[in-house]
């Protein structure tokens, strides 16, 4: 099951994720009149800047958290008849009665742990010919974060899927995906204290493990996984991926 977020205390972070959300639309590129899907929209940012460059295309927003969603619909309240607001689990079937000409996401896929179902379940939902473009965590994305977790706590299942670049490949081709453009990049996120990346971490990154901890034990966990850090940086690397529906 998807996990549920504080969205506001999430939106109120310094996000790398509104430069990933940037290139990865200009990836994506949808004409004016497309409709596009955002899986694992989160607070509605980059629905936000979707709608911007859509003169009169609309966007399907996809998220599992009931929080995040409410939060998009505070942010756009002005332009909700243009948005399809869902509450969804990507790892299932989506909800979705017509064919969208355009997916995008940032920085969700590695919260899904069966990517073989996510890319099955994006293309059913994708006209042939629409376009995938997406970001999220890759292959030795966090390094340093996850080893000083399990410092801390000891080696725990993972909450994330941080895939490589060949097994993305094999699994796009098998949903019915071309035109594969699959590559990682590093990204670290610099902060400016140790406070701001213990909020950060508190936040955006540690979730999963937050969520298995007492609500007395949350803070005195991310500050001892924030001073195991050689610096108040998160180790981030991006899996970013262009493909076309065939």
């Amino acid at each position: 099951m998807p996990r549920e977020w504080n969205a506001v205390r999430y939106d109120a972070q310094p996000l790398p994720h509104l430069g990933w959300g940037r290139r990865t639309i200009a990836r994506l590129d949808p004409p004016g009149d497309a409709t596009v899907l955002d899986a694992g929209c989160g607070t509605g940012r980059d629905v936000e800047l979707l709608l911007s460059r859509l003169s009169t295309g609309r966007v399907v927003a996809v998220d599992g958290s009931r929080q995040m969603l409410d939060r998009l619909r505070e942010r756009l309240a002005a332009d909700l008849d243009r948005v399809d607001v869902v509450l969804a689990d990507l790892s299932h079937p989506l909800p979705v009665a017509d064919p969208v000409d355009a997916v995008l996401s940032v920085a969700a896929f590695h919260w899904v742990l069966d990517h073989d179902a996510l890319f099955t379940n994006l293309a059913a939902v994708l006209r042939s010919g629409g376009r995938l473009a997406t970001d999220c965590g890759g292959a030795g994305n966090i390094a340093r974060v996850a080893a000083a977790v399990d410092a801390t706590i000891g080696p725990q299942p993972s909450p994330w899927n941080f895939a490589g670049v060949e097994a993305t490949r094999r699994r796009l081709d098998a949903a019915g995906f071309t035109d594969l453009d699959v590559r990682l990049s590093s990204d670290p996120a610099r902060f400016s204290s140790r406070a701001e990346l213990c909020e950060y971490l508190h936040s955006v990154v540690l979730g999963g493990q937050l969520d298995r901890l007492p609500a007395d034990q949350h803070a005195a966990f991310v500050d001892e996984v924030a001073g195991r850090l050689p610096e108040p940086v998160v180790d981030y690397v991006r899996l970013e991926i262009a493909a076309t529906r065939r």
